[in-house]
């Protein structure tokens, strides 16, 4: 492979906890809860009756009236969040602009777990009361899932590869790895990457809930995403986008780029024993981990932070724990972890491209962010979670963990820019 290195110059996030890096970055420092009761449909028939929903998205801000119509609310979130990357990096594309990219090396790689599920569920509504001939001629391109990372290049111009990996909840984190991979081996020179998720449905809501895979804890929403506390009981939903601009070092610097934070490493894997439950003492996690630390060429030693796949739910928990305490031995007690989950809910395909983004703030900052409503140790999960409160913390590097379901596993690895 290549030693081209890798740079995040733009970062655009949507969240529970609102629009834009700032809002989110601020809001996470407060440890703030972004989860609350659904407004958008009758939960009245669903275990689960709240989510992590994006309360001040205004989509008119960042794409015109009449497209907005035309879009699911998915591929929104997807085009606002990387509008906001790109104002952020200034990435310039095009041969008439001062150090501008050849277009045909700039790609997207925007992904989503599930897509335009709310589209799927209101047309197959309409075709059942009013017949099939009846559909809106734009629900296959609400609905399809590279139609995210297609708008993008469009808004943006960019002729690379464009294209949407599909992998759950480790989604994002496979389009950001991807685009890192396709810069060090010189087929990009500059990457939008990260993912988008909007799957607070009826169906959406329904299907996770009878999968049990859900907190329950109805009567307290705010507290009910408590990743690594001994009473969590299940995953929040989420919904957002988090979006990358990633740039090759040189051409970064050249053209006087503000360079936030390095991508140094990517492991992907899968644990090849379970469609939901993870591998075992977190075998298939553990093997991740170290892979993007062989491709870093890092000891874990250098890591002084882990945002976890922290879901709050039981299994996830413990495991990613014990997958931890096998890759960093004695530095596992010595390394903050947080899962920012506590605070977003999760955001399934969206969530590696936004706690992505959490990692580059940290490095950027010196401050890492909480695990909320952290209030009774679980003697299974024993490394310091940053309960509660934000810490000061002068970081080196910083490692991002994403699992989904299949098996999938992800990490991504970061450092200080210098």
């Amino acid at each position: 492979m290549s030693n081209r290195r890798v740079v995040i110059t733009g970062t655009g996030i949507i969240t529970a906890l609102g629009t834009g890096t700032e809002k989110n970055w601020q809001a996470m420092l407060a440890g703030k809860s972004g989860i609350g009761p659904i407004t958008r449909f009758d939960t009245g028939k669903i275990g689960t009756r709240f989510a992590g929903e994006v309360k001040d998205f205004q989509p008119e801000e960042f794409i015109d009236k009449r497209e907005v119509r035309r879009m699911d609310l998915f591929s929104q979130y997807a085009l606002a969040a990387a509008e906001m990357a790109v104002k952020e990096s200034g990435l310039p594309i095009g041969p008439d602009v001062p150090h501008g990219y050849i277009p045909e090396k700039v790609g997207v790689i925007v992904g989503s777990g599930i897509g335009g599920i709310s589209s799927l569920e209101e047309q197959h509504r309409k075709g059942m009361e009013k017949g099939f001939d009846r559909l809106s001629p734009f629900f296959i391109i609400q609905m399809i899932i590279n139609m995210a990372p297609g708008l993008i290049s469009i808004r943006h111009g960019c002729k690379g590869p464009n294209w949407s990996p599909v992998s759950a909840c480790a989604t994002s984190a496979h389009a950001i790895g991807e685009a890192w991979k396709s810069i060090r081996l010189g087929e990009c020179d500059a990457v939008i990457a990260g993912g988008a998720e909007a799957a607070i449905t009826p169906l959406g809501m329904g299907g996770f809930s009878v999968m049990k895979a859900l907190s329950s804890r109805n009567d307290d929403p705010a507290g009910a995403s408590r990743p690594f506390d001994k009473d969590r009981d299940g995953f929040v939903m989420g919904e957002g986008a988090g979006i990358v601009v990633l740039e090759e070092l040189e051409h970064a610097k050249k053209r006087g780029a503000n360079i936030l934070a390095e991508l140094v490493g990517y492991g992907a894997n899968s644990d090849a024993h379970h469609v939901t439950a993870p591998a075992p003492e977190g075998e298939g996690a553990a093997r991740c981990m170290r892979l993007a630390l062989d491709s870093a060429g890092m000891n874990p030693e250098e890591v002084g932070y882990i945002n976890a796949h922290g879901t709050s739910t039981p299994f996830n928990d413990a495991n990613e724990t014990k997958a931890i305490k096998t890759i960093f031995g004695e530095h596992a007690k010595k390394v903050a972890v947080s899962s920012t989950k506590s605070m977003t809910g999760h955001m399934l395909g969206a969530a590696g491209g936004a706690e992505a983004v959490a990692c580059v703030q940290s490095l950027l900052r010196g401050v890492v962010p909480p695990t909320i409503n952290y209030t009774t140790p679980d003697p299974e999960c024993d490394l310091d979670y940053v309960p509660n409160q934000a810490r000061e913390i002068r970081l080196e590097a910083a490692m991002s963990n994403s699992f989904g379901f299949g098996g999938t596993n992800v990490v991504l690895l970061f450092r200080r820019f210098k």
